[in-house]
């Protein structure tokens, strides 16, 4: 079976230095990485390649939803490794979720591609090898929820 691939992308009206600062500024993360429906804490941040970070997204409101963290009941938490860092251009990370369950075992390749356009910077992102465990609608609903929050946060800068 061929490993599956998630992506989106999206225009955001920031330049491509603006858009990369967004991952290297301690605590930027935090606030546009966690779909709206949870909350983000770095509990470890290296940003450089060969480096990495540790984070733990909490779901905000358990009430009505059928999914449930794949750490615990109510977060997530990843082990992300800095593969490779072209400043204004691209980052390129290893995933690895904190689970018992084998659904979420492997390791995640995301790649964060910045090109820059007329009106802003087009941001494109790529998983690959993307557990089974991931539904592809929730995955696709959370790269896009990022993006958005992902824009705002660099066009407010």
């Amino acid at each position: 079976m061929e490993a599956r691939i998630d992506s989106a992308s999206r225009l955001i009206h920031a330049s491509p230095s603006g858009v990369y600062r967004a991952f290297t500024e301690p605590g930027a993360m935090e606030q546009w990485l966690p779909p709206q429906d949870m909350t983000g804490e770095m509990l470890r941040f290296d940003f450089r390649a060969g480096g990495g970070y540790r984070m733990r997204l909490t779901y905000k409101d358990r009430g009505g939803r059928d999914a449930q963290g794949k750490t615990s009941d109510d977060s997530d938490v990843v082990e992300v490794r800095l593969v490779h860092l072209e400043p204004g251009q691209r980052v390129v990370q290893e995933v690895e979720f904190e689970s018992d369950d084998p659904a979420f075992a492997g390791t995640m390749r995301m790649t964060w591609s910045f090109n820059a356009g007329e009106g802003g910077t087009r941001v494109t992102v790529s998983a690959e090898n993307v557990p089974e465990g991931i539904r592809p609608g929730d995955h696709q609903a959370g790269l896009n929820l990022s993006l958005a929050n992902l824009a705002r946060f660099a066009e407010e800068r």
